[in-house]
């Protein structure tokens, strides 16, 4: 199954700007989904950073900012639109869970597009957590 959605995840981003072949899976979704609000080291500051109403977090200190713990589960709800992040009024942020799942479904099919849509959230919230100082 780990092979299954593995497969699937470098299918459906073979088309990105960045290759995930080049880097891993979660790093080629933070650079292509988010990366122009959250800058290229998660520290609030790329390039449409300035065009937002209200300023994108530095996601490099959410540890620091939680207790030295990342809020691994609270990054995967903010994701995947569970949590609504009171900062972005309403909704400034797009629901990346909403957004893969719908490309995901397409491609692989309703069932396995959910599971490929959830790796895809949790490499994401993986690679963020290596962004933390």
């Amino acid at each position: 199954m780990n092979r299954l959605i593995a497969a699937a995840i470098l299918m459906a981003t073979s088309s990105w700007p960045i290759a995930a072949q080049e880097m891993g899976y979660g790093e080629s979704e933070f650079i292509n989904s988010c990366a122009l609000c959250h800058g290229v080291r998660g520290k609030g500051d790329g390039p449409l950073a300035t065009e937002l109403r209200t300023a994108p977090s530095d996601l490099s200190l959410l540890s620091e900012r939680n207790g030295d713990e990342f809020p691994y589960q609270l990054v995967l709800a903010i994701i995947d639109g569970r949590y609504i992040v009171p900062g972005h009024g309403e909704r400034d942020m797009p629901v990346w869970g909403r957004e893969f799942s719908l490309s995901d479904a397409r491609l692989f099919g309703a069932e396995d597009g959910a599971a490929v849509t959830q790796e895809r959230v949790r490499q994401l919230a993986r690679y963020i957590e290596t962004l933390q100082k």
